[in-house]
């Protein structure tokens, strides 16, 4: 069966606009990591728009700041994409994206059973409703060391029936002062 992991930027305040952080080397590195037990991206519309096209721009013109990101680019452009999505035209998409029109919990349960890596969902809202289904098994955090103040945050409209206990499988500090968070699941 196929992991879902949820993976996300966050500011110390819970903020989650891009926005509001910047990347940096050994961001590009854990996250292009990440990627290499992925082979399919979950998003919703306003995730994938302001994924796609930039990142695979970049991987084809390798116009990346630094040698890390020009690798990200790399990786995210050779994985395939689900994007939930009821208003994206299909001519707006990329050769490896689908956009699924289905209901979220029966697309996710059947792909989690397909063969194949795991599952990358990003953004706040699909991973949110993830969250509140229950089907999200791992965790990957990284906690910018900034106060942002405003913005969205993580997890805002999210009403679980109970509590959702993850176990610390890893932690790293990056020089920036960034910390790189991974919890399972139990």
């Amino acid at each position: 069966m196929r992991n879902l992991i949820f993976a996300i930027n966050v500011t110390l305040d819970g903020c989650c606009d891009h926005t509001k952080m910047t990347g940096d080397e050994q961001i590009y590195e854990h996250f292009t990591h990440l990627m290499r037990d992925v082979d399919l991206f979950l998003y919703g519309r306003k995730t994938y728009q302001l994924m796609v096209p930039f990142w695979p721009d970049v991987a084809k013109n390798r116009s990346g700041q630094t040698t890390a990101m020009n690798e990200f680019a790399q990786a995210f452009d050779s994985k395939e994409i689900i994007v939930f999505s009821q208003s994206l035209d299909s001519s707006a998409v990329g050769k490896r994206t689908r956009i699924a029109r289905t209901k979220l919990q029966d697309e996710v349960l059947k792909l989690k059973q397909e063969q194949g890596r795991n599952i990358l969902a990003g953004g706040v809202s699909i991973p949110s409703q993830l969250i509140e289904l229950g089907l999200v098994d791992e965790y990957d955090l990284i906690i910018h060391p900034i106060v942002a103040g405003e913005g969205r945050r993580l997890s805002e409209g999210i009403h679980l029936p109970e509590r959702s206990p993850t176990k610390l499988v890893e932690s790293k500090i990056f020089e920036s002062g960034i910390v790189a968070l991974h919890y399972l699941k139990p």
